[in-house]
């Protein structure tokens, strides 16, 4: 049945100098602009309970993810990590480049960045403050600037579909490399007009990035947990560059997206882990799909990323526009209950199309949690009930095993 229209949201093309596009927003569909947020919770949550990287507060099952990971990668690892790291180093020093032009006064960046940007191929650039709230804790001191430049590249489409797989896991790896260069021109221009600016990267995540594009008006937080922006759906790689340089915020937008992925749930009923939930719940001060992470990590980590909640989503395969146009004309999600949109292979697994799902055993979602000294002592307090009290050697081995993740801190430069 034909829906009536609330309002109809026009974006730029997908590529730069391409026609602007215009997204209708059924009535039905229309909630609030970004998603529904209780900004004294939000605040709250950050100032008691801060967030922190998976990498400090989910150490354990990071080790157990090096791994795990399909061996099938390691010689493409191998290259990505050398290509990534000196890109990552120089991001992490970003921060202190000073700038080798001077500043114009009254002067504002901001359609210059986007074209810069939108010439490097991002597929979306937007404009917001840098919210704190959603900094981790260990990068509070690390983060800078004030203003935050959002950048999404898009995936390669064709390799992306191939998911669960070595070819689109491939496609991840190689977005970021293409992003992380292209994040670190932006910064060196930056500078060149006289100011600093420095890159969060998606290797080294300083915060969780989707609430802040989210602000900046670049899509809304989809049930699967994930940005879906206009062109590309969740198919895209996130990155922040903040700066000090004078530019002009953009506005969250309803794209008609928080209430559209309550009627769509084509990502939680064919997640393989069964890891997304159907009702929406206020989570740190935002209503949100909560994933369950001890269902979803250890299917993306044993099947190359897994990505199967981004190859179902309409919006990834069909994009943002004809999926809403056919909602307004029929009143029904596009794909919806088709093999094309659901069907998805797992290696070892088989072939799963609509209403088929893999099984697994309970041990399978059995992985290390907590941080890896946690993680120790609770493996050394079950050897202790089951053994009694260890030999003198064994405690030395083990004392030094903790030790090792102390010294060790933060390690962050890998797969997971």
């Amino acid at each position: 049945m034909a829906k009536t229209v609330s309002h109809t949201v026009t974006r730029p093309g997908r590529k730069h100098g391409q026609p602007d596009v215009e997204i209708p927003v059924a009535e039905d569909l229309s909630s609030v602009p970004g998603v529904p947020q209780n900004p004294v919770d939000v605040a709250f949550y950050s100032r008691e309970y801060p967030l922190e990287t998976q990498a400090i507060e989910k150490s354990a099952d990071r080790q157990w993810a090096v791994k795990t990971y399909p061996k099938d990668m390691s010689e493409f690892l191998d290259g990505h990590d050398a290509r990534m790291k000196p890109m990552y180093e120089e991001g992490l020093v970003s921060a202190d480049v000073k700038p080798t032009g001077a500043p114009v006064a009254g002067e504002d960046l901001t359609e210059d960045i986007r074209r810069l940007a939108r010439n490097l191929e991002f597929g979306e650039v937007g404009f917001t403050k840098h919210d704190r709230h959603y900094t981790f804790s260990g990068k509070k001191r690390w983060a800078k600037f004030e203003h935050a430049i959002c950048l999404a590249y898009e995936q390669d489409y064709r390799m992306t579909q191939t998911g669960p797989g070595p070819e689109a896991d491939r496609a991840r790896f190689e977005t970021y490399e293409v992003e992380q260069a292209g994040c670190l021109k932006i910064a060196e221009y930056i500078r060149s007009r006289g100011y600093r600016a420095q890159v969060h990267d998606g290797y080294d995540c300083s915060g969780p990035y989707i609430p802040l594009f989210v602000a900046a008006g670049l899509g809304q937080l989809g049930a699967n947990g994930q940005l879906l922006s206009p062109h590309f759906g969740s198919r895209a790689r996130l990155m922040l560059v903040t700066t000090d340089a004078p530019v002009t915020y953009d506005e969250p937008v309803d794209y008609g997206i928080h209430k559209f992925c309550q009627e769509c749930q084509v990502c939680v009923n064919r997640c393989p882990g069964r890891a997304l939930v159907r009702d929406k719940v206020w989570w740190r001060g935002v209503e949100k799909n909560k994933v369950i992470y001890d269902r979803c990590r250890p299917v993306m980590v044993t099947f190359h990323g897994c990505a199967v909640c981004m190859i179902v989503c309409p919006v990834q395969r069909y994009g943002m526009k004809p999926v809403m146009e056919h909602y307004v004309e029929t009143g029904d999600v596009l794909g919806k209950g088709t093999d094309n949109l659901e069907r998805y292979s797992i290696e070892g697994k088989g072939d799963f199309g609509t209403g088929e799902l893999p099984q697994f055993d309970r041990e399978f979602f059995e992985i290390p949690h907590g941080r890896e000294e946690e993680w120790l002592f609770e493996k050394f307090k079950e050897k202790l009930s089951a053994e009694g009290v260890p030999s003198e050697s064994e405690l030395v081995e083990f004392a030094s095993d903790v030790k090792k993740v102390l010294d060790k801190g933060e390690t962050t430069f890998d797969i997971a």
